[in-house]
């Protein structure tokens, strides 16, 4: 190899664990250490400020600004205990990550000298440039005013010397920037709406919230490798590189040992996330080698978004300091499982109940199908939004492809709640026990198992997991937060339409049970396309889905083309989460972003095929093609060719690969060229799908063929052997 890829693997493979120790507790000793929660939040804040803010996150109360100087002083006292000396509105813009701009407390003390302040006005409104940030057209470069403004019920936390205030980000305008305000609205809409049928089986409802349990995938890359490769540097991907001859084929990597250097980066991850108030509960192997997971405990959904975006700026932070860098993308690696973020959906009530998980009653489990056949009905009527709402030029690479669900949105139920469903359907008997049956194996030391009434389907994007809905098809690095918008707007809406259904056949005299019984019948049946229990790879499924209506559109920025559809439209606004004027400006960012993703991974392509491929390759073809001449003076031709036939072949092969290679990067450019002229956003990201990115597949192909051929001592970008294997 190289002898700058050999000092490079060297060093990465002769790397030892970072020590990490617990900070002299146990996790429940530490945990939200870095939290201004409820118990700091009684300690530093006057009575009657503590009750006022616990009334606006428990109940939703608005915010009184008469309580925020009270709160900003005891917040700044904790803060200052803690050896901050700076705050920052931390907000979560269309850019899909997270931003924060650094105060300082200190202001002049009108002595020449300077003091520290926090008031009630900074914590609660800030004004960071909304210019700078992906707005779609709602605001003019020139008009550059936006707005930050408290989210009271995700805590403040601290990073380093930071104090950090949740927040959500506005336009001068009015409209939301950000992800977490539509968020908090769509929260509030299901709410409100499943409260109200709630009580038509308990009327001592008075809150539903969502809650989410995210799984995160990801991959670790020594640093140093990670350097070394311009692509997975510049883009989150190899553009290029060959399978490795071991992989994922053997299934030994998934819940196997995990490697001392990453048991240090979990280990050392998994203190600070519990510092800050993160539950990290489950760390293994994932599937591909060199891919992890860690998962929280289930949060309400808010917290466990806010929580996530944190986790994830955290995780690159700890790798760095252990050598290594976290790999987010969907897709970093060809031919082998690439990363989601399996996002557990769930439903609470204030009174205790799961309302997807069954009871002991004939009324429980009527709730729990009412609630089960809503959540089917929003997703076949908004089936091609939530594939819009999970579709990216990353996560495009990932879906349908080594376990990733497919890119059509259906859900899995399982024989037993199918079967509950379709007797629901046809029979006007009551409904039957959900219980878990048990599962009794012949050795005295082996406890009876309680076995799921559904089991799990891989390919299901999404699938009931029991007491839950688990969204398989989010993207590793998105912010689940665009999934959880649309699911639980549309859901909001699907509940309120069954609440007027139900409420007009009451009025006509039926019972409330006879009338649940009568709209959920019709339900059920109007929804069944999305009901699919088998293979989701096949080439039938996309037949039969296309049949069924579902959505099977296969290009990206097509794709996204279903916020802006009427029924769309009509939803958010009906529902109060979104209007026609923001849906349509974050159209724009969504386009506009996937045209950047491509024209980059292009122009890394072409930049390593013609600067490092192509020469590298070259230059073996010219040692072959002197050796071939050696061998022709000494032997003579007749024995030359005989003996240096490989070389020859070699030689020809090589040619071949970098002559399409070189014809097809021109071909590239000239269709980047093009597109770039195209005024409209969509028509050009449309023109990057179809006539760029076509390209890259062929040329990755023959670069991929060199890599076979070239010696290793030359080849220079480290090899998925090298990558994969820590």
């Amino acid at each position: 190899m190289s002898e700058l890829r050999f000092r490079v693997v060297e060093k990465a493979f002769s790397k030892k664990p970072v020590s990490v120790d617990y900070p002299g507790e146990r996790p429940d000793k530490f945990f939200a250490k870095n939290v201004f929660d409820r118990e700091k939040m009684f300690r530093y804040l006057p009575k009657e400020a503590y009750n006022e803010l616990i009334n606006v996150i428990d109940n939703g109360a608005p915010l009184d600004r008469s309580i925020a100087d009270a709160v900003a002083a005891g917040m700044k006292q904790w803060a200052s205990e803690n050896g901050v000396t700076h705050y920052t509105h931390w907000f979560q813009p269309l850019t899909g990550g997270t931003a924060e701009k650094h105060e300082s407390f200190i202001e002049y003390n009108q002595k020449g000298g300077v003091m520290e302040e926090f008031s009630g006005k900074v914590l609660v409104q800030q004004e960071p440039d909304a210019s700078s940030f992906p707005n779609g057209g709602i605001r003019n470069t020139f008009e550059a005013r936006g707005y930050t403004a408290w989210d009271a019920s995700s805590p403040v936390f601290i990073i380093d010397d930071t104090l950090c205030i949740p927040t959500i980000f506005i336009s001068y305008t009015g409209e939301s920037l950000d992800y977490k305000a539509p968020l908090l609205r769509a929260l509030r809409a299901v709410d409100k709406a499943a409260v109200d049928v709630c009580r038509y089986f308990n009327a001592d409802v008075r809150k539903v919230s969502a809650y989410l349990g995210i799984e995160q995938e990801y991959f670790l890359v020594d640093e140093d490798l990670c350097v070394a490769r311009p692509d997975l540097l510049l883009t989150g991907r190899t553009l290029m590189g060959h399978e490795s001859a071991k992989n994922q084929q053997l299934d030994d990597h998934y819940f196997g040992y995990i490697p001392q250097r990453v048991v240090a980066f979990m280990k050392d991850l998994e203190i600070r996330a519990i510092e800050l108030g993160i539950p990290l509960k489950t760390r293994h192997n994932e599937v591909a080698p060199g891919q992890f997971e860690l998962a929280p405990i289930y949060e309400e959904c808010n917290l466990a978004v806010d929580h996530n975006m944190i986790l994830m700026s955290l995780m690159r932070k700890v790798a760095a300091e252990h050598g290594f860098r976290v790999l987010l993308h969907e897709k970093p690696f060809k031919g082998i499982n690439g990363s989601g973020k399996h996002c557990n959906w769930s439903l609470g009530t204030d009174t205790g109940t799961l309302l997807f998980a069954p009871g002991k009653t004939a009324d429980d489990n009527l709730r729990f199908v009412t609630f089960v056949t809503n959540t089917l009905m929003a997703v076949y009527k908004h089936n091609g939004l939530l594939k819009a709402s999970i579709m990216s030029a990353t996560n495009a690479h990932r879906l349908g492809a080594n376990e990733a669900p497919p890119a059509i949105i259906s859900s899995f139920l399982g024989t037993q709640l199918s079967s509950m469903l379709d007797e629901v359907e046809n029979s006007a008997e009551g409904i039957s026990s959900t219980n878990k049956k048990k599962v009794r194996f012949d050795l005295p030391q082996i406890p009876e198992i309680l076995v799921d009434t559904t089991d799990r389907n891989r390919t299901s994007p999404f699938a009931f997991t029991g007491n839950r809905f688990e969204f398989r098809a989010v993207g590793s690095e998105a912010n689940c937060a665009t999934a959880m918008i649309v699911l639980n707007s549309a859901v909001a809406e699907q509940l309120k339409r069954f609440k007027a259904d139900v409420d007009a056949l009451i009025k006509e005299g039926k019972t409330p049970h006879d009338a649940i019984m009568q709209v959920l019948r019709g339900y059920i049946k109007e929804c069944k396309p999305i009901r699919f229990e088998g293979n989701g790879y096949s080439e039938e499924w996309k037949a039969e889905a296309a049949r069924r209506g579902l959505d099977c559109e296969t290009s990206c920025p097509v794709i996204f083309d279903n916020y802006l559809s009427e029924s769309s439209i009509a939803m958010f606004e009906a529902v109060g989460v979104m209007t026609r004027k923001e849906l349509e400006a974050r159209n724009e960012v969504k386009w506009e972003t996937y045209t950047k993703k491509l024209q980059i991974e292009a122009r890394v392509l072409g930049d390593l095929a013609i600067n490092h491929i192509i020469p590298v390759a070259k230059e073996y073809q010219d040692k072959l093609m002197d050796t071939v001449f050696k061998m022709n003076t000494v032997l003579g031709k007749c024995d030359a060719a005989k003996l240096g036939a490989d070389n020859i072949r070699l030689i020809k092969e090589i040619s071949e690969h970098t002559d399409y290679i070189t014809e097809n990067v021109e071909k590239m450019i000239e269709a980047r060229k093009a597109a770039n002229r195209i005024v409209s956003e969509r028509e050009k990201a449309i023109a990057y799908h179809d006539t760029v990115e076509s390209y890259f597949a062929g040329i990755r192909y023959h670069i991929d063929k060199l890599e076979l051929i070239v010696d290793n001592r030359m080849w220079t970008l480290p090899k998925y052997r090298e990558l994969l294997f820590i």
